[in-house]
């Protein structure tokens, strides 16, 4: 294997690594949250785009050459077999296109595990805020409902008050009542809003939820396809 494939190699081996721990299911997303939120990630950050566009562009190049080498060995391949009289050039060319396709696997599953791995950085991250805005509407609410109740009681106390006062003071416990009453439905309305956006958070969450779920499983699915890929070339190269 040549210097450019073997960094290629080990490339995909660190994004599987990097895949298969960002999928460990002990590691919350707020804990991820907090590891990307270091200042060294925004010192890198305006570098970030241009590595991630120039990584992908690199293994595309790799990517179409490897097709590039498998198509002409595969020609090759096919004209040195009819060819009884060239044994040896038969067997070179064969060698060379199991390298070909080695080369193919390592250069596609790197550009698809690169893409894999942006995408569930990125749903981790945004996981991870929806699940401190859902913590945060969640004390508002509570705080709204502590204080809804509190006005209640208010209320019915002045109200068991207001029948042992004379006609003199009634009216001004009337304009209270009325004030606390208007405060208790702005409190209502308030904590219905509260209530909505904590609904919509946790559907949201719900929803990332799924998403990681399905990213989990389709990268379960092309890992035992690697796997299977790997064993096939395994078995390809003890022929040769």
């Amino acid at each position: 294997m040549t210097l450019q494939w073997a960094a290629v190699a080990t490339f995909l081996y660190a994004e599987i690594g990097l895949i298969l721990i960002f999928c460990l299911p002990f590691i919350p997303p707020q804990r991820w949250q907090k590891i990307f939120s270091f200042s060294v990630w925004g010192k890198i950050a305006s570098f970030w785009n241009k590595a991630f566009l120039t990584i992908i562009i690199l293994l595309i190049v790799l990517f179409l050459d490897a097709v590039r080498e498998v198509r002409k060995y595969s020609s090759t391949h096919t004209i040195e077999k009819s060819s009884a009289s060239r044994p040896a050039a038969y067997e070179h060319t064969q060698m060379k296109l199991f390298r070909s396709q080695r080369n193919l696997y390592i250069s596609g599953f790197s550009l698809f595990f690169w893409l894999v791995l942006r995408r569930l950085v990125t749903l981790i991250t945004q996981l991870a805020k929806e699940l401190s805005n859902k913590g945060v509407l969640k004390r508002q609410a509570e705080n709204i409902n502590q204080s809804a109740k509190k006005f209640m009681e208010e209320n019915e106390r002045l109200k068991q008050l207001l029948k042992n006062y004379d006609k003199e003071e009634e009216h001004v416990l009337e304009a209270e009542n009325r004030k606390l009453e208007e405060d208790k439905e702005k409190l209502k309305t308030e904590l219905k809003k509260a209530s909505d956006a904590l609904s919509k958070a946790q559907n949201d969450v719900m929803i990332m939820k799924m998403q990681s779920e399905r990213l989990s499983k389709e990268y379960d699915r092309l890992l035992r396809e690697h796997s299977g890929l790997q064993d096939r070339a395994g078995k390809d190269k003890k022929c040769l």
